[in-house]
C-alpha cells in the first residue's frame, strides 16, 4: 500500500489557488466598491454631468461644503462623515490582519524611527505641494480644471478642529487603502511591481476626476510618487503624514486667507 501523500501547509493544492485568487478579487472589488472605488465611478459621473454643462473653466468645486445651515448639526454631520469614511480602512485592517499578524505593522501604518519616518513625510509632502500647485495654475490655464473653493465652512469655533480631522480622513483613507491595501492584494494575485504602481496611480487619479482633468493627472503623478515610495519602503505612515500635511495646510490656509488672497478663482 502506497502511503497517502499529506500536502504541507505551506503548499496548497492547484484547485486551492484559483479559488484562492477568486477570493482575493472578490474582496477587493467589496473593499472598493465600498470605498474608493465607488468614489471613481461617482466621480466619473459628476465630471460628465459637469462637461455637459460647458466649459470645466467657468465651473467651481467645493471641498468641505456646509452640511447643514444649523450649526451643531452641521458639525455632527461633519463628523459623522469623517468616522464611517473611516469604516473601510477598519475593514481592511481586519482583513490584512491574521493569528500572528499585525495589520498596522504589515502596511508599515507605525511611528518606527520617528524622526526618519516624519522626515520623509515633510519631504514627500514640500514636492507634492509644489507639484499640486503647478498642476492646479496649468490646469486653470488650459481650462481643463474646475475652480477649487478647498473649505467652504462656515467660521464656528469647530470650523479648524473639522478641517484637520478631514485631512486625516483622507490621508488615511487614501494611503492605506489605494497604496498599502491594494499592493499587498495585488501582489498576491501575482501581478508585477510596474503595473501595480500604474493600477494604484490610475485609481488615485479616477476619484479626483469631478475636479476636472488636471487634478486627475496631479494625483496619478502623486500616485507614481507615493506607490514607487512605499516599494522601496513597505512603509505607509510617511505617505499618510505628507498627505495631510498638504491637504491641513490646503484646508486651513484657505479657511484663514484663501477668500482675502483670492485663491480658488
Amino acid at each position: 500500500m502506497h502511503p497517502q501523500t499529506v500536502p504541507s501547509p505551506g503548499s496548497p493544492h492547484r484547485k486551492d489557488a484559483p479559488a484562492s485568487k477568486r477570493r482575493i478579487t472578490t474582496e477587493l472589488l467589496i473593499v472598493f466598491g465600498l470605498s474608493l472605488g465607488q468614489s471613481g465611478v461617482y466621480a466619473i459621473v459628476r465630471l460628465a454631468e459637469k462637461l455637459s454643462r460647458g466649459p470645466l473653466a467657468g465651473q467651481t468645486t467645493t471641498l468641505n461644503p456646509v452640511l447643514n445651515e444649523r450649526p451643531y448639526f452641521d458639525l455632527t454631520y461633519q463628523l459623522l462623515g469623517i468616522v464611517f469614511a473611516l469604516v473601510p480602512v477598519a475593514l481592511v485592517l481586519f482583513l490584512l490582519s491574521g493569528h500572528s499578524t499585525s495589520a498596522v505593522r504589515r502596511l508599515g501604518l507605525t511611528f518606527e524611527k520617528p524622526l526618519r519616518t516624519i522626515g520623509f513625510g515633510v519631504g514627500l509632502a514640500a514636492i507634492i505641494g509644489v507639484g499640486t500647485l503647478g498642476v492646479y495654475a496649468a490646469g486653470r490655464a488650459l481650462g481643463i480644471t474646475t475652480a477649487l473653493v478647498p473649505a467652504a465652512l462656515d467660521d464656528y469655533w469647530w470650523t479648524i478642529p473639522v478641517l484637520i480631522l478631514s485631512a486625516l480622513r483622507h490621508a488615511v483613507l487614501e494611503e492605506v487603502i489605494v497604496v498599502g491595501y491594494l499592493f499587498i492584494r495585488l501582489r498576491q494575485l501575482g501581478w508585477s511591481t510596474p503595473l501595480i504602481i500604474l493600477t494604484s496611480s490610475l485609481v488615485r487619479g479616477s476619484y479626483h476626476l469631478y475636479q476636472g482633468f488636471g487634478p486627475f493627472i496631479g494625483n496619478v503623478l502623486m500616485g507614481l510618487l507615493f506607490a514607487s515610495f512605499y516599494h522601496r519602503t513597505h512603509r505607509v505612515m510617511p505617505l499618510v503624514i505628507a498627505h495631510a500635511l498638504v491637504d491641513i495646510a490646503g484646508f486651513v490656509g484657505f479657511a484663514l486667507l484663501g477668500p482675502a488672497i483670492g485663491i480658488g478663482a
